[in-house]
């Protein structure tokens, strides 16, 4: 019976567990805080993992600094997994910023806006 899923996407969502309480939790450096974990991707012979990662704030200075961070303790986390994982070889670690959700957010925002002017246009009684 074939398994259902590929093994980088199962050590992927692995990968996203287990960094998200080691960076909450276990990286000191006060410009990570606030970073949390949205995705993993992996690639097929594990050797890279591609991790994103959003913050509440949008600030593009602040963003890097986060980056910086999360790059800078790239082995301390790696060698923390490597503690957790039963794998042989733990992937390097590449972090991005997630933009998904501060985009979902400006487009709430401009829906909203959108709304309001229309619902002023039309008289502002729809019920």
């Amino acid at each position: 019976m074939p398994k259902e899923y590929a093994r980088s996407t199962r050590v992927a969502e692995q990968l996203r567990r287990e960094l998200g309480e080691m960076i909450r939790y276990g990286v000191k450096d006060p410009r990570a805080e606030g970073a949390s974990v949205t995705d993993v991707e992996v690639s097929k012979d594990l050797s890279y993992a591609k991790v994103y990662f959003s913050r509440l704030e949008d600030d593009a200075e602040r963003i890097q600094e986060t980056k910086a961070a999360l790059t800078r303790a790239a082995g301390f986390l790696r060698r923390e997994l490597g503690k957790t994982l039963r794998l042989r070889h733990v992937p390097e670690l590449r972090f991005e910023y997630d933009r998904s959700i501060a985009e979902g957010m400006r487009m709430d925002a401009l829906i909203a806006k959108a709304r309001e002017k229309d619902d002023k246009a039309s008289g502002g009684d729809d019920s």
